[in-house]
């Protein structure tokens, strides 16, 4: 899936490591000429356009895509940029169609009954809705965290850990073990599990529990991470632990985060969209930009009312 990152109007890369090379999604050319920067936040109705932050490299692209749930149009016309290896948070007030669009991203709309889009969403030039690209494999490019812990809760904290890895087959013990101790240390969860790997996963804490879904969703060397709210049902100390870990895992996986929490947009992330919501109900994007300017100098009043807590 990797290939060279198109320019574009959306963040700036932080190199990431070298990573093992494997079978990449059905390549498609991109439609964006390589160094032309695409404007990732047209005017929407009644919003007026404004120039948004150029930056050299995203990860994904999203063009003119709107998201149905049967003849409802929940979010219209959205293009914007995903900068690779940083974090871009998603806010806006509730029923803008944030999680609708954050599930778009690696086709999970699409399960919903009577859901359809139209438009494009494109990783690394791929557009993810091509007939060509198989929507599982995709979902190991694109992994996601959702808001409530959700280990299996039949299998041990070792299972949860591996369950996407078995599902491939051909896996070896010794493989799983260095999988499965590398990735609970990324979650920051090794020290506290480490004595107690059999023991089923839903006996850990709340937020203990959401670490290791974050360990299962890096078990299957994600280039993505997409959090649907992840820390909204924990408590601050457990927020705080899924925060640092958040900024311990950037720069080697693009982050895409649904959050109603202003502060933890900006104490987390390099990029913020803000999406509201028409008259006519759909979700749609106001404007992107750094995160700093989005909370210090937006370009748009009613990103300053929402974050100054004026509505939402």
């Amino acid at each position: 899936m990797r290939e060279d990152p198109v320019e574009m109007s959306v963040a700036a890369p932080v190199a990431a490591p070298p990573e093992p090379q494997r079978e990449a999604l059905p390549t498609a050319p991109s439609t964006v000429p390589g160094g032309a920067p695409l404007s990732l936040a047209p005017p929407a109705a009644g919003i007026p356009g404004a120039a948004p932050a150029t930056v050299p490299a995203a990860k994904i692209e999203i063009r003119d895509l709107n998201l149905y749930y049967g003849p409802f149009r929940a979010v219209r016309d959205v293009s914007m940029g995903i900068a690779a290896n940083q974090i871009t948070a998603i806010i806006g007030p509730s029923g803008c169609g944030k999680s609708t669009f954050l599930r778009s991203i690696n086709r999970m709309h699409e399960l919903t009954r009577h859901a359809s889009m139209d438009g494009q969403v494109l990783l690394d030039g791929v557009d993810v809705y091509s007939p060509e690209v198989d929507a599982v494999d995709l979902r190991r490019f694109v992994g996601m965290v959702f808001q409530r812990p959700n280990p299996f809760p039949t299998m041990s904290i070792y299972d949860n850990v591996v369950a996407g890895l078995r599902l491939g087959g051909g896996a070896r013990k010794a493989d799983l073990d260095e999988v499965v101790e590398r990735c609970l240390r990324a979650a920051g969860l090794w020290d506290e599990v480490k004595d107690k790997l059999r023991a089923g996963g839903t006996s850990l804490s709340g937020g203990q529990q959401q670490r290791l879904c974050i360990a299962r969703a890096l078990a299957v060397d994600p280039e993505v991470i997409l959090m649907d709210e992840p820390a909204s049902a924990l408590d601050p100390v457990a927020t705080l632990r899924i925060e640092e870990l958040m900024l311990e895992l950037r720069g080697r996986f693009t982050i895409v985060i649904v959050t109603h929490n202003m502060q933890q947009a900006s104490r987390v992330s390099d990029f913020t969209a803000f999406f509201s919501m028409g008259e006519d109900r759909a979700g749609y994007l106001v404007e992107m930009d750094r995160t700093a300017r989005i909370f210090t100098n937006p370009r748009e009043k009613l990103t300053e009312d929402y974050v100054s807590g004026r509505f939402g």
